[in-house]
C-alpha cells in the first residue's frame, strides 16, 4: 500500500524515529543535572558519567550493525533492541523516585547506592538499545522503496532527518519543564521521575507503532555484514605482510595489495578507498570533544546564569534548545545563501576546507564560552579556606558600631540597620571582637574552626550591647536558580515566622533561623506571629541563585516592616550570553558535520557507505572518551581554563587536519567501479576464451 506515492509503512518508520529521538534526547537533556542533584555527584564526576555514557551510545552501533546484517535481520533488530531501550527508559524513571529509599521523609533518599545502581542499569540499556537501532531504521526505511523510486526515497531521509530535529527539539524544550516541576509521595522535589517517564513513553509508543507497521514492511534478509569482510581483508592483508616481511619477497604497491592471494582486486581496491577517507577520520573526534559539552558543561555553565527572559524562566537545560532551533534556520539559510555567495566570490570551498572550517568555528565558540565564564567567575562568592574565618556584622541598634577584630587585626564602623561585606581572617590569629556603640561597649571571644561563614548581629539598649554570633552554614552558591532565605528576629520577643509555605519556626530575639530554598524570581508572603501579634508583607522577587538574611523589624499595623541583607549575590550574567557560543557551535557543527556525512558518501564505493557510517560515529565516541581524559588529567581548577584548553587543542588538530587535507586526492568512486567492471568483463571474456580452447583442445584428444 502507498500514499502520496511513498510506501504506507515508512509513516510508521518517521513516527518511530520521532518518538525514538524524543526519548533519547529528553532523556539526556536533565541527565547531568540529575547526576549533580539528585545522585549529589560533584560536576567533574557528572560531566565523566555523561560522556561515558553518549560514548557508549556511539560505540553500540557497530554492534547493532553486527546483528542486523549477519544474524536477524533489520526489522527483529530494531523490535528486540527497542524492547532492551524502553526497559531501560523505564528503569532511568524509577531510579529516580526518591521515596523509593526515602524511610524517613526526610527528602533526600537514605540509599543513594540503590538509585545508581538503578540508573547505571538503565544507562546501559539505553546504550544498547539506542545506539543497537541507530543503523538500521534509516537503513530499514530506505529498504522499502523500490528502485524506481529514488526521487521518494530521497525525499524520506529528508522527512527522516526532520523527525530527528523535530524529536530532538520538543524535547529538550519539554523535559526540562518537567523536571523543574515538584513532585513526590512524602516530600517534593525535582520531578526527574516524570521527566524519565515520559520519555520512557514516548519509546514504548514508537515500540508499538514501528510493531503495528509490521505487516506492510518490506523486510531484506541478512546478507552478510561488509564491515566483517572489510575486516578480513585488512586482517589477512596484515598477517600476509608479516609472514613475508623478509628482504627476499619483493614490495607490493600498497600494503593491502597482501590480500590478493585471498580477496578479490575490487574488495582491495574499495578497502583502500575507505581506508583513505577513515585515516582523515583521525582528527576528527577533537571536535566532538567540544560539541557534546553542550549536554555536560555548558549546562553546568547555565546553572550560574540568570535565566529569566521576562514572561518565562528558562531552566538551564532548555539552552541546549539553541542549538536544534538554530539547525533547522542555519542548514538552508548556508546552503540557499552562504555557500552561493562564497562561490559567486570564486572561492573554491571544498568539502575539506569546509569540515576545517568547522573545527575552527568550534574552537571559537569554546573561546566564547571562556569568556562568558570568566564574566560568571567574577560573580561568585570566595568561601574561606580551611584555615580560614569569613565575618559579617549586622548591626541591628539605633547607633553606629564600631568594631575591632583583636588582637589589632583591623576595625570597621556599621551605621545603624547596615551591614558589612564578609571579612576574611586567618583564624588561628583572631582571639575577640570589640564591639562599641556610643558609650557601650562588649568584647565576644571568637571561638569557631577554620573553614566557615558567621554572621554577628549586635544591639545596643539603653544599657548594654548585644552581640550573637549566628553561624551560616553556607559552603557554596545556591544551584539550580534557588535562593536561601533566613530570617533575624530584631523584635523584643520570639516570633513565629512563615514564608509561603514554608515555616522557620520560632525564631527568638536576637537570633536566625536555619536557611531554607526557595525558588527564583517569585515573591512570597512574609508573615511573623508573636505576641498576639500578626502581621505580613509579600517579600520582593528574589533573582537566582543568591542568599539573604531577612531582618524582621518591626509591625506596622498589620504591615511588616522587614529588611534584606544580602549574604550572596543573585546569578547577575544572564542566559542570553550563551546564545552567542550556541550560535557559533551550530555554525560550525552545519558546516563539519552535514559535510562531513557529504564527502564521506562522495568518496566511498557503493556497498561501503554502512563502513563510513559506522566510522563516523565512531569518531563521535572517541570524542567523548577525549572529554574524559582531557577534564580528568587537566586538573584546572578554573572553568575558563579548561575551555581554553579544549578551545587550543581543538585549534592544534584543525591545523593537522588542514595539513592531511591538503595533501588528500578526491577520487570518483563510480568511475573506479566502472574501471573495475570493465577489467572484470575483459577478465571474464579471456577466462571464457581460455575455457573455449581448453575445451576445443580437449574435444580432439
Amino acid at each position: 500500500p502507498s500514499c502520496f506515492g511513498f510506501p504506507l509503512s515508512i509513516f510508521f518508520i518517521v513516527i518511530n524515529e520521532f518518538c525514538e529521538r524524543f526519548s533519547y534526547y529528553g532523556m539526556r537533556a536533565v541527565l547531568v543535572l540529575y547526576f549533580k542533584y539528585f545522585l549529589q555527584w560533584d560536576d567533574n564526576l557528572s560531566t565523566a558519567i555523561y560522556h561515558t555514557f553518549v560514548a557508549l551510545c556511539y560505540l553500540t552501533p557497530i554492534l547493532g550493525a553486527l546483528i542486523a546484517d549477519s544474524w536477524l535481520g533489520k526489522f527483529k533488530t530494531i523490535v528486540s533492541l527497542s524492547i532492551v531501550y524502553t526497559i531501560g527508559q523505564a528503569v532511568m524513571s524509577v531510579s529516580s523516585i526518591n521515596d523509593l529509599t526515602d524511610h524517613n521523609h526526610d527528602g533526600s533518599p537514605d540509599n543513594v547506592t540503590v538509585h545508581i545502581a538503578l540508573s547505571m542499569t538503565g544507562l546501559i540499556l539505553i546504550a544498547l538499545g539506542t545506539g543497537g537501532i541507530k543503523p538500521c531504521v534509516s537503513a530499514f526505511g530506505g529498504d522499502q522503496f523500490e528502485d524506481d523510486q529514488e526521487k521518494q526515497r530521497s525525499r524520506f531521509f529528508s522527512i527522516f532527518y526532520l523527525s530527528i530535529n523535530a524529536g530532538s527539539l520538543l524535547s529538550t524544550i519539554i523535559t526540562p519543564i518537567l523536571r523543574a516541576q515538584e513532585c513526590g509521595i512524602h516530600s517534593k522535589q525535582r520531578c526527574y521521575p516524570l521527566a524519565f517517564g515520559v520519555p520512557a513513553a514516548l519509546m514504548a509508543i514508537a515500540l508499538v507503532v514501528f510493531i503495528i507497521g509490521s505487516r506492510m514492511y518490506k523486510k531484506v534478509q541478512p546478507q552478510g555484514n561488509i564491515m566483517i569482510q572489510v575486516s578480513k581483508c585488512i586482517g589477512f592483508a596484515i598477517k600476509n605482510r608479516f609472514l613475508h616481511r623478509s628482504k627476499e619477497f619483493p614490495k607490493r604497491e600498497h600494503w593491502l595489495d597482501w590480500a590478493s592471494e585471498k580477496y578479490d582486486k575490487r574488495l582491495i581496491t574499495q578497502t583502500k578507498m575507505v581506508l583513505k577517507v577513515l585515516f582523515l577520520y583521525i582528527p576528527l573526534p577533537m571536535f566532538w570533544a567540544l560539541f557534546d559539552q553542550q549536554g555536560s558543561r555548558w549546562t553546568l555553565q547555565a546553572t550560574t546564569m540568570d535565566g529569566n527572559f521576562g514572561a518565562i524562566q528558562i531552566q538551564p537545560d532548555q539552552m541546549q534548545t539553541v542549538n536544534p532551533i538554530l539547525i533547522v534556520i542555519m542548514v538552508p539559510v548556508v546552503d540557499t545563501v552562504v555557500y552561493p555567495l562564497i562561490k559567486k566570490c570564486k572561492i573554491n570551498f571544498t568539502p575539506l576546507r569546509k569540515i576545517t572550517v568547522g573545527m575552527f568555528l568550534a574552537s571559537l565558540a569554546f573561546v566564547a564560552a571562556a569568556l562568558v565564564q570568566v564574566q560568571i567567575d567574577k560573580t561568585l562568592p570566595v568561601f574561606p579556606t580551611a584555615e580560614q574565618s569569613q565575618i559579617k556584622i549586622i548591626n541591628l541598634g539605633t547607633g553606629s558600631a564600631t568594631v575591632r577584630f583583636e588582637p589589632t587585626l583591623s576595625n570597621v564602623s556599621v551605621k545603624s540597620m547596615e551591614w558589612t561585606e564578609y571579612m576574611t581572617f586567618e583564624t588561628s590569629q583572631l582571639k575577640s571582637l570589640n564591639i562599641a556603640i556610643g558609650n557601650q561597649n562588649t568584647v565576644t571571644p571568637f571561638q569557631w574552626t577554620g573553614g566557615n561563614r558567621h554572621t554577628l548581629a549586635v544591639k545596643n539598649d539603653a544599657t548594654n550591647v548585644a552581640a550573637h554570633w549566628l553561624f551560616d552554614n553556607v559552603t557554596s552558591k545556591p544551584e539550580e536558580g534557588n535562593n536561601l532565605i533566613r530570617f533575624i528576629n530584631n523584635f523584643p520577643h520570639a516570633v513565629e515566622v512563615t514564608m509561603g509555605d514554608t515555616p522557620f519556626g520560632t525564631v527568638e530575639s536576637l537570633s536566625a533561623s536555619n536557611y531554607s530554598l526557595f525558588p527564583g524570581g517569585r515573591k512570597d508572603e512574609i508573615t511573623v506571629t508573636g505576641n498576639s501579634v500578626s502581621c505580613s508583607v509579600t517579600s520582593k522577587a528574589f533573582g537566582f541563585g543568591s542568599a539573604y538574611t531577612i531582618i524582621i523589624n518591626k509591625c506596622s499595623g498589620s504591615t511588616l516592616n522587614v529588611t534584606y541583607s544580602e549574604d550572596i549575590p543573585p546569578n547577575t550574567v544572564h542566559m542570553a550570553w550563551q546564545i552567542p557560543q550556541y550560535f557559533i557551535l551550530t555554525c560550525a557543527e552545519v558546516v563539519f558535520s552535514v559535510t562531513g556525512l557529504e564527502f564521506s558518501y562522495s568518496q566511498a564505493p557503493s556497498n561501503m557507505k554502512a563502513v563510513l557510517q559506522a566510522g563516523w560515529l565512531l569518531t563521535v565516541a572517541v570524542g567523548n572518551i577525549i572529554v574524559l581524559i582531557v577534564a580528568g588529567a587537566s586538573k584546572l581548577s578554573e572553568q575558563w581554563a579548561e575551555y581554553v584548553l579544549f578551545a587550543a587543542l581543538l585549534l592544534a588538530v584543525c591545523v593537522v587536519f588542514a595539513v592531511m587535507a591538503y595533501f588528500y586526492t578526491y577520487v570518483d568512486p563510480n568511475e573506479i567501479e566502472a574501471q573495475l567492471d570493465e577489467e572484470e568483463k575483459k577478465q571474464a571474456k579471456k577466462d571464457q576464451e581460455v575455457y573455449e580452447k581448453q575445451a576445443e583442445a580437449d574435444s580432439q584428444i
